[in-house]
């Protein structure tokens, strides 16, 4: 069977340093050039990457796309729109690729070519405590919403086979958050499938300060919300909270016993973050949905 075409799709926002490191990455897959493109789309960031994507023209079939700032979910569905491949992958800037990992994907995809491929994620920071968080939480969500078969997958290691992808709408653009999860619920509505590949490896180079790990999952919770939200509109029912997985991640941080007090703490920073977003989200929706009744129910007023 001839080997296939990828479109590996990279959104990116003001993070230059990143990006390149990541295109170095994708610069040195051990899988021909010819075989995949790169298409990075710039989401408005406050100077363009030209000179970062020019760089790499004699290394990578590289194409630089630029929107106005859309978010992730609009950028990663504009570049998907100028891919010529037969499979889409995605990754994030702050992500470099082990070098097989093209390679272990094109396996997965031509096994189950309907399928949407997942690949694992680790955290390249060792000595960020915050960005090691954000790896467990990760691989909490992982062990628990993948137990029973697959039905998450992050999308900075993600394949999926372009026409399907299409056809189930893409991203959702209203998302800035969660637009993955969205888009994997989505995906097995439809009855399509899903297949798990821990072989397929890329590194995630996120540097957290305390700050910015509020703020990612502040915006993770209003996230979630909208996910929930938006899939009882297609009539999935309401938002039940999983309590097996509360107590899954309650346990994580005792498992890792030599920075069990560290990762304890961590933990009630992020669901105190998580919880403050997804209800900040709530309170936004409810005062939306108030504002639209009382619109819908004021008499209108005659002009003479």
């Amino acid at each position: 069977m001839q080997r296939p075409f990828f479109s590996i799709i990279v959104p990116t926002y003001n993070r230059l340093e990143e990006l390149a490191a990541c295109l170095e990455s994708l610069s040195q897959l051990d899988y021909s050039r010819h075989r995949f493109e790169v298409i990075v789309v710039d989401d408005g960031s406050e100077k363009p990457p030209t000179e970062v994507c020019s760089a790499f023209r004699d290394r990578l079939n590289i194409e630089l796309v630029t929107q106005p700032h859309g978010g992730p979910a609009a950028a990663r569905n504009a570049g998907s729109s100028r891919a010529k491949g037969e499979f889409l992958v995605f990754t994030d800037d702050d992500c470099r690729s082990r070098s097989d990992w093209l390679r272990q994907l094109e396996v997965r995809c031509l096994e189950a070519p309907d399928h949407i491929i997942g690949g694992r994620t680790l955290n390249l920071l060792q000595d960020n405590s915050f960005s090691q968080m954000s790896q467990l939480i990760v691989d909490i969500v992982y062990d628990h919403y993948n137990q029973d078969g697959p039905r998450f997958f992050a999308s900075n290691n993600l394949a999926v086979p372009i026409a399907s992808f299409h056809r189930v709408g893409g991203f959702d653009a209203r998302f800035s958050t969660a637009e993955d999860r969205d888009l994997c619920d989505r995906w097995l509505g439809r009855g399509y499938r899903m297949t798990y590949a821990p072989e397929a490896v890329v590194y995630h180079a996120h540097l957290l300060t305390l700050g910015t790990f509020w703020r990612q999952h502040f915006n993770y919770g209003r996230g979630a919300f909208r996910f929930h939200q938006i899939r009882a509109q297609r009539g999935s029912g309401p938002f039940k909270p999983e309590l097996r997985f509360y107590l899954r991640c309650l346990r994580a941080p005792f498992l890792r016993k030599h920075r069990c007090g560290a990762l304890l703490l961590l933990f009630l920073v992020w669901q105190l973050a998580n919880t403050a977003g997804f209800l900040w989200e709530m309170r936004k929706a409810r005062r939306q949905s108030s504002l639209d009744a009382l619109n819908r129910t004021s008499p209108r007023s005659d002009k003479s």
